[in-house]
């Protein structure tokens, strides 16, 4: 592919070399394959390596010699039972690994010819796969700092401002969202949260990042007595202080936020508080993967579905983690 402006050095793939790589579904379940197994199935079931390839079988084609049973390349992963060709996955992993402010699920239905609730469904089970609890602890200057997501009060229905009467302040009617990036990676981690206190913010920092590392935050006092810790007065016009040559900030972290606020506002229009932290880890998760050559992002994404189940049911459900953590 052509070198561009940007982030030149990576190696792209344009839609028809994607297109050249996925003729067909059988060409498409050869990568995935490749992905997960590089070349030596192993069971599903008991983990075994002595499995028979080509199995006659109507949907499964692989069988264990061991345990005796049946499985593919799917099973495990967030592409089990699923009534989608594998070359619709894999066109699927690349549009959303390429689209920088996400892809709302009626351009994802128009892309791939299938119908919007398969499309939003699909979209869904690849958002799993960029849910990272193991990014950190980051041990270097970690900027820290929360936003808020939603629609504003004066564009809401009577009802629904009546539903947040008494609320005051950014947080109105919005969903809180804490985020911190580390300088040296550039790496990010986020979270819904349902509060702002200093024992939610603390301790998501103290769990993703380590004691002696330097936290930077605006001039929340959510923050104060932390080690190691300081802050700019974004109240009093403050972005940006220096103290012994270090530029003091959360213009880093706060970069993020306005990719995800353009994403709110320009491609999705809505995120549901229900399902906002599956957004939110896409988001962190295409972020933190962004240096890499466009072939092994989808890689990651594609390795990312095992083990991630999310069935529709569970999606829509009003309760459990689908209705708390997206």
């Amino acid at each position: 592919m052509a070198k561009g402006p940007g982030k030149h050095y990576r190696k792209g793939l344009s839609l028809v070399e994607v297109m050249d790589m996925f003729p067909t579904d059988e060409a498409a379940r050869a990568w995935f394959e490749d992905v997960r197994w590089g070349g030596e199935p192993a069971c599903v079931g008991c983990g075994s390596l002595n499995v028979q390839c080509g199995a006659k079988h109507p949907s499964q084609t692989h069988r264990c010699r061991d345990c005796r049973k049946f499985f593919s390349v799917t099973k495990g992963t967030a592409m089990e039972r699923t009534k989608l060709g594998l070359r619709i996955w894999a066109i699927a992993i690349y549009l959303m690994s390429t689209e920088l402010k996400g892809r709302a699920s009626m351009k994802l239905r128009r892309d791939l010819g299938i119908t919007q609730k398969s499309a939003w469904h699909l979209a869904h089970r690849l958002r799993e796969t960029w849910e990272n609890p193991e990014t950190g602890p980051f041990d270097s200057t970690v900027e820290v700092d929360e936003t808020y997501v939603g629609g504003k009060r004066k564009n809401m229905s009577k009802a629904k401002r009546k539903e947040f009467e008494g609320q005051r302040g950014p947080a109105a009617g919005k969903t809180v969202v804490v985020g911190a990036k580390d300088r040296a990676t550039g790496q990010v981690v986020a979270r819904v949260i349902d509060r702002t206190d200093a024992a939610t913010l603390q301790g998501f920092v103290d769990e993703h990042t380590s004691p002696d590392a330097d936290v930077y935050t605006d001039g929340s006092s959510a923050y104060r007595g932390r080690k190691n810790h300081q802050s700019v007065a974004h109240s009093a016009g403050e972005y940006v202080r220096y103290l012994d040559g270090t530029a003091i900030h959360t213009n880093g972290v706060e970069s993020f936020w306005s990719m995800l606020k353009r994403a709110h506002k320009g491609t999705f229009h809505r995120l549901s508080p229900k399902h906002l932290q599956r957004y939110v880890n896409e988001f962190a998760g295409r972020h933190n993967i962004r240096e890499l050559d466009t072939i092994d992002q989808m890689r990651i994404i594609a390795k990312g579905l095992e083990g991630k189940r999310l069935r529709f049911k569970d999606l829509i459900a009003p309760t459990g983690r689908s209705a708390v953590a997206g």
